[in-house]
């Protein structure tokens, strides 16, 4: 599990300061998003440059505060306790650690991908709904259906202001923010983007105008010094013990799914090193057992900072390892300066991650391999919408297998029967197994007993040993009862390995009249 540490590359430097700029306003939003200090989001961030980098199995991935996990750690929170929150995460990295260790880490690469889209997309939909709402500086609702519902009245009170709450500045700051970073990203000079990223654009101009016209909106609070802002977890009671691991396992699915997700696509940005899945997951695990014993957010693998380092031309692990030392750094000497932040500004970049990930134009992307898939996608998001997100993933890869059988069940099954020539043709064309069984026997036993059978195969996909019995079972019966078989057995053996061990006769659609026998 040892990583190979050397000198770090010339390019790393310059990477880890792009990436730091990155990963500031990220773990400082994604914090505000769940409720927290946003200092408990930095902490993640350097702990996942600082601890994680060292060893990691994804060397050019970049770890730190996941906004697919604020959904998790919002509902951990209320039903726990933000005093109790830090033994839920700590459990969290306990279970990646053994998860890692006994190899697991390859295994959440076979989800379905339409359950994962469906996940970020559903995701995305709650962000997006209750990061409008303190946009406006105002208080999310409980729960997804919730926050939607009460998006035409967020809308009522940015444009309307009533009272002393100032609803419409602070909308005006997150609406500025969103339309800042879009236009960066879109048309700012490529080259000054590479050291100035669109999140931070957006966020440091909105907030100096905020301080500039001196608006009376919510602002960032941070503590003088980072050991102050820790929220080391207290002892609970003994029976809340099952219910911290049920919300344990949770973030430790979603945590290391999101983390494999994002290491396929890292892989798929470099030429480097491929990644070792399993040694990401305990590098995860153990940067999540820390995080846990200070009671910081949990941490995934980030597909937003990790693609800014491998474009920012990152050549090892090191450009990780740097930028959690600067985020140190910064917030030990700076900490003041992210005091003028308005709330509105990380919210507006929530909002628009949230946007961004409910991008309605997967659906026609996965539209390209079926309505089945499409289906499994919607039925994913709207079940994270209208319950929570770990009964939409199982619900979506419950719907996902269950299609996966129905197709393994497609089976045509067409009996051409000749009663002038005495010969009757089986043509099968799909899949046949064992779940068709009872429907290929009735079909076998239709035909009447002195025909010569021709069993056509060509056009089936796959055979299973139950049916490979029931022909074999059933061709005996046939002979016995005077009627002949044309049928290729050694062919259909060979074709689904099962091995020679059958019969052999003249192939499907051979005009003799050979008859099946023992090899």
């Amino acid at each position: 599990m040892r990583a190979r540490l050397g000198r770090p590359d010339p390019a790393d430097y310059l990477a880890s300061v792009v990436v730091f700029l990155v990963a500031l306003p990220l773990c400082m939003g994604i914090a505000v998003a769940c409720g927290v200090p946003p200092a408990l989001g930095i902490v993640t961030g350097i702990a996942g440059g600082l601890v994680v980098g060292f060893f990691q199995g994804a060397p050019l991935q970049v770890s730190g505060p996941a906004a697919g996990l604020v959904v998790l750690v919002v509902e951990a929170i209320d039903r726990h306790g933000l005093e109790h929150f830090g033994w839920i995460v700590l459990l969290a990295g306990a279970i990646q650690v053994a998860g890692g260790l006994l190899g697991a880490g390859r295994n959440f690469r076979a989800v379905p991908p339409s359950v994962i889209h469906g996940m970020l997309a559903g995701i995305g939909v709650l962000i997006f709904a209750s990061q409008v709402h303190v946009m406006i500086d105002d208080a999310p609702r409980k729960g997804g259906l919730a926050n939607l519902l009460a998006l035409p009245e967020a809308v009522v009170k940015a444009v309307s202001s009533s009272g002393s709450l100032p609803h419409r500045e602070a909308a005006a700051i997150g609406l500025a923010t969103i339309a800042l970073i879009a236009a960066w990203q879109r048309f700012g000079p490529a080259r000054v983007r590479r050291f100035l990223p669109a999140p931070l654009f957006g966020i440091a101009l909105t907030s100096f105008v905020a301080q500039m016209l001196s608006l009376p909106i919510d602002y960032v609070v941070v503590p003088s010094d980072l050991a102050s802002a820790l929220n080391v977890p207290v002892m609970p009671e003994p029976g809340a013990w099952v219910g911290l691991f049920g919300s344990a396992l949770t973030i430790a699915a979603v945590a290391s799914a999101e983390t494999m997700l994002c290491t396929s696509a890292v892989d798929r940005m470099h030429g480097g090193d491929k990644a070792d899945y399993n040694r990401e997951m305990v590098a995860q695990g153990v940067g999540n057992l820390l995080c846990g014993a200070v009671g910081a957010l949990p941490m995934t693998g980030v597909i937003v900072r990790s693609s800014a380092n491998v474009q920012a031309g990152a050549k090892t692990r090191w450009s990780a390892i740097l930028h959690g030392l600067w985020l140190l750094v910064f917030v030990g000497l700076f900490s003041q300066l992210l005091s003028k932040i308005p709330v509105s500004a990380l919210a507006a970049l929530l909002v628009y991650i949230g946007a961004r990930l409910a991008n309605p134009r997967v659906v026609q992307d996965l539209a390209r391999y079926g309505r089945g898939v499409v289906v499994v996608f919607l039925v994913t998001v709207g079940t994270i919408v209208a319950t929570d997100l770990l009964t939409g993933v199982v619900t979506g890869f419950v719907l996902a297998a269950a299609r996966l059988l129905w197709q393994l069940a497609r089976l045509s099954i067409e009996v051409i029967d000749d009663p002038a020539s005495r010969r009757t043709v089986l043509r099968l064309v799909g899949s046949a197994t064992f779940l068709r069984l009872a429907d290929i026997s009735d079909a076998l036993e239709s035909i009447p007993a002195d025909r010569e059978i021709h069993v056509d195969v060509d056009r089936l996909d796959h055979i299973d040993h139950a049916i490979l019995e029931l022909f074999r079972d059933w061709a005996d019966q046939h002979e016995a009862r005077g009627g002949t078989v044309v049928f290729d057995w050694a062919y259909l053996e060979r074709r689904y390995h099962f091995g020679h061990h059958g019969r052999a006769a003249s192939p499907t659609g051979d005009e003799s009249t050979a008859t099946s026998e023992r090899a």
